[in-house]
């Protein structure tokens, strides 16, 4: 299993099988970013978002050695918010989001919807939390690109964070 949390900042890996994990590891690859190095806030021609896409890629060499997981697994602002549009929420509702399967087709859906419109506009998408609007398209482009190099063509989204597994951990499962 692979477990993607995108940030702004950085994006972490953990990779691991059974119970066991067996490397974690953190990637300057994050959402704010690529916005901020590429402009990614307004409007975003194909030749630009190739740019960006080539870009990512080359910043997450690091997993090019890595083997398919069998899971893909993501958490984080950028994933968790492409599931609630995916489900169209107008009120973001964790359980909806918790296990939402994303394909790549609904991510380059979701990327073209967003490189079409600049962040004032892309308030306006149902499911966006408005204070993500201008760094989502860097987000999917992660996401995307993630996928492609770890040749999965779904991931599942998981709402939950390190809160929930330590409490997991101290007081078992609900």
């Amino acid at each position: 299993m692979a477990v993607l949390d995108t940030g702004g900042g950085s994006s972490q890996f953990t990779f691991g099988h059974g119970e066991s994990v067996d490397e974690r590891f953190t990637l300057h690859v994050g959402a704010v970013r690529y916005t901020e190095r590429f402009g990614l806030a307004g409007v975003v021609t194909p030749d630009l978002l190739r740019d960006v896409l080539a870009a990512i890629d080359d910043d997450l060499s690091r997993i090019d050695v890595r083997l398919p997981p069998d899971a893909l697994v993501g958490t984080g602002g950028a994933l968790t918010n492409i599931a609630a549009v995916k489900h169209a929420l107008p009120t973001y509702d964790p359980d909806v989001v918790q296990g939402t399967v994303l394909d790549r087709t609904e991510i380059d859906r979701q990327i073209e919807l967003c490189r079409s419109r600049d962040a004032l506009a892309r308030r306006e998408i149902v499911g966006l939390q408005p204070k993500r609007a201008d760094v989502i398209l860097a987000g999917a482009c992660i996401v995307l690109t993630v996928m492609q190099k770890l040749q999965k063509e779904s991931l599942t989204v998981s709402d939950r964070g390190l809160r929930h597994g330590l409490l997991i951990d101290r007081f078992g499962p609900a």
